[in-house]
């Protein structure tokens, strides 16, 4: 992370650095930026009252200073550069460096202060989705309060009445300014640390954007046609793994700021619904899933113990939101016979590759050519092969070696004997081979809730 003022390393907090002792007193909190796309893991919190920090998937919390008893934020909503994938940059909306923008983390009864400056070419204001507040401090500009102009600092305070996943967004020029990038999470924490206890809490937004490819700033004046479909404004094979230790209680909060909904699908688990952005959900009243559905504007957070060692793909089970750009008006030519086209096409084209004639899976394994800043359609590498994804899909990495606040990327699982797929050649797998599969796949018991 770093700060406006000076460099002081991506590990760094600007609670510790000298240009936030200096302002910590005066005038405006300090506004930190982060401009790399990888996932921080935050601190623990340096005053106030204790919580485990959310883990946000390529994304980073916001710092905060104590003033008496207010925990003040300095939000700062600017242009940016968001590196979606490693050949893909979008120029976008967004705070303090990054869209999303960063997470805040609070506790339930922290009155909190948060100071907004507008450095965008238009007026603009920040809603607190799902918040109990006064209805001044609601961020519909123009009915909750005067827009904040270009070059304005406006300052929204409010006390935290309850706990939850909730997010932020704009409130003004919505059409354009969501779909520009301007929005972020905000995480209020149980003021009671023994309520709903987990060791590993991930959080991420999804998000979308429609960027023609070579090209990098989005089209907002249509809103049901996109091409990227992002966890956090990052599209796969870039977005991070889920990293969980074997035996941790892990829980997964996702928030929809998109036109559609998502069926986000986890592999190898059932899970339990824990909370929506309306609050808990009772331990009587939740529900076991392996797919959750999240409506637009809408957050939910589900639970599970990690018992289970593996790679797990997590995913939108929409299968053309886990394609990047080029999807759209691509002919099919399943069954073609392309042999004489391609003769003709590659004596002016030698390169030219004559894809899509007996599926798509081709476009993961070869190295197209495609125009700058543009991502393939389907990419990553698995330890077997291509992986033929892209947009909403990742990881969770769960593994019985992680230490506790780990979140390193430990690598592909190898399976045991006896656990993996194989070719048939005519011969049975021995007994010893089938005891060994049928040990591990066997579920095991759930700890007691709160354990």
């Amino acid at each position: 992370m770093i700060n406006r003022r000076q460099l002081i390393g991506a590990s760094a907090t600007l609670v510790a650095s000298g240009a936030w002792a200096q302002t910590s007193n005066t005038g405006l909190p300090e506004s930190a930026v982060k401009a790399d796309a990888a996932t921080e893991v935050p601190p623990l919190p340096h005053a106030g009252r204790e919580y485990n920090p959310v883990v946000t998937l390529n994304g980073w919390s916001l710092p905060f200073r104590m003033r008496g008893n207010v925990k003040e934020f300095h939000l700062v909503a600017e242009p940016v550069e968001r590196q979606i994938a490693e050949d893909t940059t979008a120029y976008l909306w967004g705070y303090n460096g990054q869209s999303t923008g960063p997470t805040i983390e609070a506790v339930e009864g922290d009155r909190v202060r948060i100071f907004v400056t507008n450095r965008l070419p238009e007026h603009t204001s920040v809603h607190w989705h799902g918040m109990i507040l006064p209805s001044g401090m609601d961020g519909v500009g123009g009915l909750s309060h005067k827009a904040i102009p270009p070059g304005k600092t406006y300052v929204y305070e409010f006390d935290l009445v309850k706990s939850g996943t909730f997010m932020y967004h704009s409130h003004a020029d919505e059409m354009v300014q969501m779909a520009m990038g301007m929005m972020g999470l905000f995480i209020v924490h149980p003021k009671d640390p023994t309520f709903m206890p987990v060791d590993r809490d991930f959080a991420f937004l999804l998000n979308s954007f429609d960027i023609d490819p070579g090209s990098h700033m989005p089209r907002v004046m249509e809103m049901t046609d996109f091409n990227l479909w992002c966890w956090n404004s990052r599209i796969f094979p870039d977005i991070d793994p889920l990293v969980v230790r074997q035996g941790d209680r892990v829980r997964v909060r996702v928030g929809n700021l998109t036109m559609t909904n998502h069926p986000i699908h986890m592999h190898g688990y059932d899970f339990q619904v824990t909370c929506t952005d309306g609050g808990w959900v009772p331990e009587t009243a939740r529900w076991p899933e392996v797919s959750i559905d999240i409506p637009v504007g809408a957050m939910r957070a589900y639970e599970f113990d990690a018992v289970h060692p593996g790679d797990w793909a997590i995913h939108c089970h929409k299968s053309h939101h886990t394609m990047n750009a080029m999807g759209h008006d691509v002919p099919t030519f399943i069954g073609a016979d392309k042999t004489a086209l391609t003769g003709m096409i590659r004596r002016h084209q030698p390169e030219y590759m004559p894809m899509g004639t007996a599926g798509m899976a081709d476009m993961g394994e070869m190295a197209m050519e495609l125009p700058d800043n543009t991502t393939p359609m389907m990419a990553g590498w698995g330890p077997h092969g291509p992986l033929e994804m892209g947009g909403m899909f990742s990881v969770v990495k769960v593994r019985a070696d992680v230490a506790p606040g780990d979140y390193a990327d430990p690598g592909w699982y190898d399976n045991p004997p006896g656990t993996e797929a194989y070719e048939w050649t005519g011969d049975m797998p021995d007994a010893a081979q089938n005891d060994s599969a049928q040990t591990i796949l066997t579920p095991q018991p759930r700890p007691a809730s709160g354990d």
